[in-house]
């Protein structure tokens, strides 16, 4: 059996039992992809096109309570002109650094990406925690391993 198929199978079995929809449905795509045969073209595509393609259906997401009506202009004025309200262009300004940090990470390392995975399912299962994106394990990983490197 070819490994990235083992190693796909193995964060199948630990999604289901972690209870971690996400990345078992992530597995079983990937493996279709492979036992399709035309992981030649596929894989490639999404490794090309598939960051920007989630991050799109995430924004839509994100963006849905302007587009139903359910936020008006006071509200959005309410982002710029409070403290919780610049906090939130703080926290955004900040995260969206540190994911792009967490890119660079994983195109340097991949090898960490399982490891994130796994750090994922396991803060879901003990911690009770909500599954964050592999952009955002890899930033937290990218300040971990900063922090590391001064110590």
């Amino acid at each position: 059996m070819d490994t990235s198929l083992l190693v796909l199978l193995v964060l199948l079995v630990i999604a289901i039992i972690g209870r971690s929809s996400l990345v078992a449905m992530a597995s079983c795509i990937l493996m279709a992809i492979k036992f399709s045969g035309l992981d030649f073209i596929l894989l490639p595509l999404l490794e090309k096109k598939g960051l920007k393609f989630g991050l799109l259906i995430l924004m839509v997401y994100i963006l849905l309570p302007l587009a139903k009506g359910q936020v008006n202009i006071k509200e959005v004025k309410y982002s710029f002109s409070t403290v919780p309200g610049v906090f939130a262009l703080l926290g955004g300004a900040l995260a969206t650094h540190l994911n792009n940090e967490g890119l660079k990470l994983m195109k340097a390392m991949p090898e960490i990406i399982f490891g994130m995975a796994i750090g994922t399912i396991l803060g879901t299962v003990f911690f009770r925690g909500i599954p964050c994106g592999p952009v955002m394990a890899a930033a937290v990983t990218a300040i971990l391993l900063e922090i590391y490197s001064l110590v």
